[in-house]
């Protein structure tokens, strides 16, 4: 049981940081072809709830980078989660959209789930002529407090989990910087987060 308290705050935030993969909503950025065709992209992997999203606006990297799994496997999981999917972002803005050749980059902002005023930057890759979802590449606006607040109701939502904890574990989360929050949320470090959440019990 304890074990499981301490990956918990862990497993929301990546959760919810399913961002574009599990958000949902509208944008604005106007403009090219592919530039409406990379919002419709995110979107639709923001918005869906439906499993050929991981193959039809998702590449096989950011499935297995947001699994942790690879190949078949990570294509499975990432069908299952789009499935299960219960609270997606209220709304999911694109902007800042850059185009160089098969490759692009554009920000997402999120309103709603623990990534409340969040805006992070994708990386997306032209596969047989369809803009797909590649990468996270960091944040391009963090608001730790935001982060913190939207985390400690998502915590409440949880079996198992006291209202003192998910107070000391959102307070310690809204002291951490940028960097720390990228590498627990982008690359998956979660021993900072475990031990936050050991110290709070």
């Amino acid at each position: 049981m304890k074990k499981s308290l301490l990956i918990l705050p862990l497993v929301v935030i990546v959760a919810a940081l399913g961002l574009a993969a599990c958000g949902g909503g509208s944008s604005s950025s106007g403009g090219s072809d592919d530039e409406s065709a990379i919002e419709e992209t995110i979107e639709t992997s923001a918005t869906s709830s439906e499993p050929s999203k991981c193959t039809e606006t998702q590449t096989a990297e950011f499935n297995e980078t947001e699994t942790g799994e690879t190949g078949a496997a990570a294509l499975k999981t990432c069908e299952k989660e789009a499935e299960e999917e219960q609270a997606p972002a209220e709304s999911v803005n694109v902007s800042n959209i850059s185009v160089s050749g098969e490759s692009a980059t554009a920000e997402a902002e999120v309103t709603g789930s623990a990534l409340n005023g969040q805006s992070v930057e994708l990386e997306l890759v032209k596969e047989e002529g369809d803009w797909k979802l590649n990468k996270f590449l960091g944040f391009a606006n963090f608001d730790g407090a935001a982060l913190a607040e939207g985390l400690e109701e998502e915590l409440l939502e949880q079996e198992g989990v006291s209202a003192s904890l998910a107070k000391c574990v959102s307070e310690g989360v809204a002291e951490i910087s940028t960097e720390e929050a990228e590498a627990l949320v982008f690359e998956k470090e979660s021993g900072p987060i475990e031990e936050l959440a050991e110290s709070c019990e």
